[in-house]
């Protein structure tokens, strides 16, 4: 029998609460999205002023970061043309994402989640989720 540690509804608010903050601060409106272990999403906000075509790209990043346990921007560093993973992002009907925003929440080295960002530049995005992350540290302890 397995034993799952997941991200519960209380952790996805911590998340969403420190990528909002940060986005509030650079001053770009973002999807945010926190998915469970297995890539189901768990909770999600489209802040006033975020992308429509976001809400689905976010999900899918965070989608992508939990199910696969890595970063999107790792899959942007190998989906070119002559690599031998070029084409990841027509897998599982289109939902690998290899932009970057999406990042695994890893507790005591397990993926127990994933957070996807969009609506701004995939380095904004990334600084997003980088700061759910942080504040779900801070306040996990």
């Amino acid at each position: 029998m397995l034993t799952i540690k997941r991200l519960d509804l209380a952790d996805a608010r911590i998340l969403i609460e420190g990528a909002a903050e940060k986005a509030r601060e650079i001053g770009v409106p973002m999807c945010i999205a926190i998915v469970d272990e297995s890539g189901n999403l768990i909770a999600f906000e489209r802040m006033d002023g975020g992308k429509i075509t976001s809400v689905t790209i976010a999900q899918d990043k965070a989608f992508t970061a939990a199910a696969a346990k890595k970063a999107t921007h790792d899959y942007n560093k190998v989906n070119v043309p002559g690599s031998l993973a070029f084409g990841i992002h027509t897998e599982v009907g289109g939902r690998i994402s290899s932009v970057g925003g999406g990042l695994p929440v890893i507790v005591d080295g397990e993926v127990v989640g994933g957070i996807g960002i969009s609506s701004g530049t995939p380095q904004q995005d990334m600084d997003c989720a980088q700061a759910g992350l942080d504040h779900f540290e801070t306040k996990r302890g």
